[in-house]
């Protein structure tokens, strides 16, 4: 008994010992590691911070352009300083009806942009779907892809005049075909294995496009048009400096006219920060329909 109880107390393992803290003035331990890592490539950024280094760029863009228009090493013909941007803008509101424009614009950059959707989606969806329907439009739809929109100009005045008819055109060609090519290549990359499984199960080739290939590439979809919708706004303003007599283009030129460089600014601006509401609109409806899409 005595010497299995002695064997016992021989082989027994040693109680672990906890190994010493490490201290943040040495450099050592997860601290140090988890500041190093904020600027590692992938690294996420809280929200606050991202909304903080957002602002701070801007912040800083009107600090260098007020130091450069304001310390006179820059002419005010050439361009004008943040206040009298500021000032010019508040004159275009209440004297020229500057509100009017920026409706006619908006109005003309969401009706040739449905259209171009509405076209556009169901053919990418038809050329993701089926190969031979893709190799019949595919090599026409990159050819016109590569076209710029403002070429069409000319005969589209031609053809439909200086109305709203030929700046809806413009937008409408200038989304059509990237919106294309973009749902086709979203629909076309589905998952084999989801399409197999589906097809053991019964279904067809409509069940396969309306239950597996439409709900898979729908948040892919809603991203592309959250994209060529911030290329529509190029497109309407092309459009808007040849033969319009309202928007935010028109204005644009009347005012490069006149060398009112703060006017020109402040137009630029609303069309960024238009185009910006617009971005995150369409980003939180994406969030709200497709919140599956993040899991």
């Amino acid at each position: 008994m005595a010497a299995s109880s002695n064997t016992a107390t021989a082989t027994a393992s040693p109680a672990p010992v906890a190994p010493p803290l490490p201290s943040p003035r040495l450099g050592g331990g997860a601290l140090p590691a988890r500041r190093r890592r904020r600027f590692a490539p992938l690294e996420p950024v809280a929200p606050g911070a991202r909304t903080a280094l957002g602002a701070a760029f801007f912040v800083l863009f009107v600090a260098v352009w007020a130091a450069f228009t304001l310390g006179g090493f820059v002419s005010p013909t050439f361009l004008a300083s943040p206040l009298t941007m500021l000032r010019e803008g508040w004159l275009l509101f209440t004297e020229y009806g500057f509100l009017q424009d920026i409706g006619m614009t908006v109005w003309r950059v969401v009706g040739g942009f449905v259209l171009a959707a509405v076209v556009a989606v169901p053919l990418g969806i038809c050329m993701g779907a089926w190969k031979p329907v893709e190799a019949f439009f595919e090599p026409f739809v990159s050819f016109c892809r590569y076209l710029p929109a403002s070429a069409f100009i000319p005969l589209l005045i031609l053809w439909a005049g200086i109305g709203e008819a030929q700046k809806l055109l413009v937008i409408f060609i200038g989304s059509v075909f990237q919106i294309t090519l973009m749902v086709a290549v979203i629909v076309g990359g589905a998952r084999r294995d989801l399409v197999e499984a589906a097809y053991t199960l019964g279904a067809g080739s409509r069940g396969i496009v309306l239950r597996v290939l439409i709900p898979g590439a729908a948040p892919g979809i809603a991203e592309t048009l959250r994209l060529v919708l911030g290329w529509a706004w190029t497109y309407v303003i092309v459009a808007e400096l040849i033969g319009s007599s309202s928007g935010i283009g028109h204005m644009i030129t009347d005012s490069q006219a006149l060398l009112n460089t703060g006017q020109i600014i402040f137009g630029i601006i609303v069309i960024g920060v238009i185009g910006l509401v617009s971005d995150f609109l369409f980003k939180a409806v994406n969030r709200r329909l497709f919140a599956w899409s993040t899991l």
